[in-house]
C-alpha cells in the first residue's frame, strides 16, 4: 500500500468541468485544509490554493473515485461485506444510511479497539448483546430484581452503543470504508494488519499510503461526504445486479 493502485497520474487541468466533476465541486469535494496541515502524500493531488486553503485537482479525485467505485462494483458481485466507519458528527448520517440500504455493519461512534484483530472477543460480546436482546423481549429479565435489573440494563445500553451496529456481522468484513483516514486511523491500522482492504473519503492532512483506494476529496462537509458515499452504495448496488 505504498502507492494509490493503478491510479493514471492525470496533469492538471484548467479545462471546463465534466459533469461529474461539476458534481464534486458543487458538493465542495474540493476543498482542503491549509497547506501547513497538508501531508507529503497528497502533494501530487493539490491544484492550488485559495484563501489560505489548499484545492484538490478534481480531475484526480474524479480518477480516484472512479477506481473505488468499481472496486465496490466488485464487491457487489461477489456479495461481500462492507464495514462503514464514521465516527465524526459529519459523517455519521451519510454512514448510517448506507449501511441501513445495503444492510452492511456500521461503526457511528467510537472505534472499538480489536473490533477486528481482536474479532474472537468481540463475536463474544455480540452473542452477549443478542442474548440480552431477547432476554429483554422474552421478559427474561422481570426474574431479577429491581437493582440487579438496573445493571442489566446498563450493561445492555453499552453493549447497544458499542456493538449494535455490527450485531449481524459474523466474520472479518470484505473490505472497511471510512470517512477520514486520519481521523480513523485506529480502524485502517487494523484492516491492515488483518488483511481487509480500506477504500476511504480522505483530506489533504491524511496518509494516503495506509489506504487501498483513497477518494482525495472534502472530508469535512456532510454534503460531500453525502456525495461520495451515495454514489459508492450506488456501484455496490450495481455490481449485485
Amino acid at each position: 500500500m505504498d502507492d494509490v493502485k493503478n491510479i493514471p497520474d492525470l496533469p492538471l487541468s484548467k479545462a471546463l468541468l465534466t459533469k461529474p466533476l461539476e458534481e464534486l465541486f458543487h458538493a465542495g469535494a474540493h476543498l482542503a485544509y491549509t497547506r501547513a496541515r497538508r501531508h507529503p502524500s497528497v502533494k501530487k493531488y493539490i491544484f492550488g490554493k485559495k484563501n489560505d486553503l489548499d484545492i484538490f485537482d478534481l480531475t484526480k479525485t474524479e480518477a480516484l473515485f472512479e477506481h473505488a467505485k468499481e472496486f465496490m462494483k466488485t464487491l457487489g458481485a461477489e456479495g461481500k461485506t462492507v464495514l462503514f466507519v464514521g465516527s465524526k458528527a459529519e459523517a455519521r448520517s451519510a454512514v448510517f444510511r448506507a449501511a441501513d440500504e445495503l444492510g452492511m455493519p456500521y461503526v457511528a461512534r467510537r472505534w472499538i479497539g480489536g473490533l477486528l484483530t481482536n474479532f474472537d472477543i468481540i463475536k463474544k460480546r455480540i452473542a452477549r448483546l443478542k442474548e440480552l436482546r431477547k432476554a429483554k423481549a422474552d421478559g427474561g429479565l422481570l426474574k431479577y430484581v429491581k437493582k440487579e435489573q438496573g445493571v442489566i440494563y446498563k450493561e445492555l445500553e453499552n453493549l447497544e452503543k458499542n456493538m449494535g451496529g455490527i450485531v449481524d456481522m459474523d466474520k472479518l468484513p470484505g473490505a472497511l470504508f471510512v470517512v477520514d483516514s486520519r481521523e480513523e486511523d485506529i480502524a485502517v491500522t487494523e484492516a491492515r494488519a488483518m488483511g481487509v482492504p480500506v477504500i476511504s473519503i480522505s483530506g489533504s492532512d491524511c496518509d494516503i499510503r495506509k489506504v487501498d483506494y483513497p477518494i482525495l476529496a472534502n472530508d469535512a462537509s456532510t454534503a460531500s461526504i453525502a456525495f461520495i458515499t451515495e454514489n459508492l452504495v450506488r456501484a455496490y448496488t450495481g455490481g449485485k445486479k
